[in-house]
C-alpha cells in the first residue's frame, strides 16, 4: 500500500514537471524574440542567396520586433553555414538561409559533410526558387547555345565554367549541361557567386550557370551575355531569353531554391511563429517587387510539413543525378 502511494506521488511530480516545462516553453515562445536574430548565409556577399536574405531581413525584423542580422559564413558550397546552424540551440536565434546546395546536393558530392540534411534541420519556410541562367563573356563569339556548343566541341577540355563551390547547383548545372550537350568543359569552383561572376566578366572563365539575382545588373549593363534560362517558360522580365528546353537542352532540372531553416527539434509553435512572420514579410508589396525583379518563383511547398516532404524529394533527385553524372565525392 505504501509503495502504491509513493508511485502516485512520483506520478504527480512527473506530470507537474511536464506541465511546468510546457508552460515555460510556451512563455519563451510568446516572448520570442527578445534579442537579435542571425540569418546565416552560406555564401559570400553579392550572390543570389545573399541578395534574397538582405531583401527579406529588414522587414522580417520589423514584423518580429527585433533586428534580423544577415551573417555570411561562406565556403564549401554553403555547408559551413549549414553546419553552424545545425549545431546551434533550437531557440530560433540562429536561422539558415537554406539552399539546394547545402541541404540537397553537397552531401552527395563532398566526402565529409558534418550534418545529416534529412534529420538535422527544422524546415520552417520555403521561399521559392530562382532559375539558372547560362551566361558568357561578351567577347566569346557565340550568340546562342548552339554556337557555344559548337565552339566547345572544337576545344575539348579548354572551356571552363565557374560555380559557388564543389557540390553547388552551378557545379551540377555545368556538369549536366556538358553531358546533355556532349561537350568537355572544366569546372572551376569559387567560395561564392560574386568572385565567379567577376572572373567571368574578366574573361577568366568561359561560362557560368548562376542565378538571376547576381547576373541581372551585369546582363543589363552589357557586361555579360545570357544565352538560356532554366524556367519552364520564358520570363516576362526577360522575354527575349529562351529556355533551355527551347534550345534543345532537354532535362535541365537544376534549380536554386531558398528557404528559412533552423536546427532540429525546434518547437512546432516556434516554427509556426517564424513561418507566419516570413510569409507576412514576403507578401509586402515592396519585398514582393524586389523578389519578382530577382526572378524568384514562389510556387512550391506552402507549409513546414510540405517543405519537409519536398526536401526528401530533392535529396532523392540529387543523389541520383550525382551518381548519373559520375561526380566523385571530393
Amino acid at each position: 500500500m505504501q509503495w502504491f502511494k509513493v508511485k502516485k506521488v512520483f506520478k504527480f511530480l512527473f506530470l507537474g514537471l511536464i506541465f511546468s516545462s510546457q508552460a515555460i516553453l510556451a512563455q519563451n515562445i510568446n516572448n520570442y524574440p527578445n534579442k537579435p536574430i542571425h540569418l546565416i548565409v552560406g555564401f559570400a556577399p553579392g550572390g543570389g542567396t545573399d541578395i534574397v536574405a538582405r531583401a527579406l531581413a529588414p522587414k522580417l525584423g520589423e514584423i518580429l520586433g527585433q533586428p534580423v542580422i544577415v551573417e555570411n559564413r561562406s565556403g564549401a558550397a554553403g555547408t559551413i553555414a549549414a553546419d553552424f546552424v545545425a549545431k546551434s540551440p533550437a531557440d530560433g536565434y540562429n536561422l539558415l538561409m537554406g539552399h539546394s546546395n547545402s541541404n540537397a546536393i553537397a552531401p552527395f558530392v563532398l566526402s565529409k559533410v558534418p550534418y545529416n540534411p534529412a534529420t538535422d534541420f527544422s524546415a520552417i519556410t520555403y521561399l521559392g526558387y530562382v532559375p539558372n541562367i547560362l551566361a558568357i563573356n561578351p567577347l566569346t563569339p557565340a550568340n546562342s547555345v548552339a554556337e557555344l556548343i559548337s565552339i566547345a566541341k572544337t576545344k575539348p577540355g579548354e572551356m571552363t565554367y565557374g560555380s559557388s563551390g564543389i557540390g553547388s547547383t552551378q557545379h551540377l548545372a555545368g556538369a549536366l549541361f556538358g553531358k546533355i550537350a556532349n561537350i568537355d568543359i572544366r569546372h572551376v569552383p569559387y567560395k561564392g557567386s560574386g568572385q565567379a561572376i567577376i572572373d567571368l566578366m574578366a574573361n577568366q572563365i568561359s561560362m557560368n550557370f548562376d542565378t538571376m539575382p547576381p547576373l541581372l545588373e551585369q546582363m543589363k549593363a552589357g557586361k555579360l551575355k545570357a544565352l538560356a534560362i532554366s524556367t519552364p517558360n520564358r520570363l516576362q522580365s526577360l522575354p527575349n531569353l529562351p529556355t533551355f528546353n527551347e534550345v534543345g537542352i532537354q532535362g535541365f532540372d537544376v534549380t536554386n531554391w531558398y528557404s528559412i531553416m533552423g536546427p532540429k527539434n525546434m518547437p512546432p509553435a516556434l516554427i509556426d511563429k517564424i513561418n507566419k512572420a516570413v510569409k507576412v514579410a514576403m507578401s509586402e508589396s515592396s519585398i514582393k517587387a524586389t523578389m519578382d525583379s530577382q526572378g524568384l518563383q514562389t510556387t512550391g511547398p506552402a507549409t513546414p510539413r510540405e517543405f519537409t516532404a519536398f526536401i526528401k524529394t530533392e535529396l532523392d533527385k540529387y543523389q541520383k543525378m550525382v551518381k548519373d553524372l559520375n561526380i566523385k565525392a571530393e
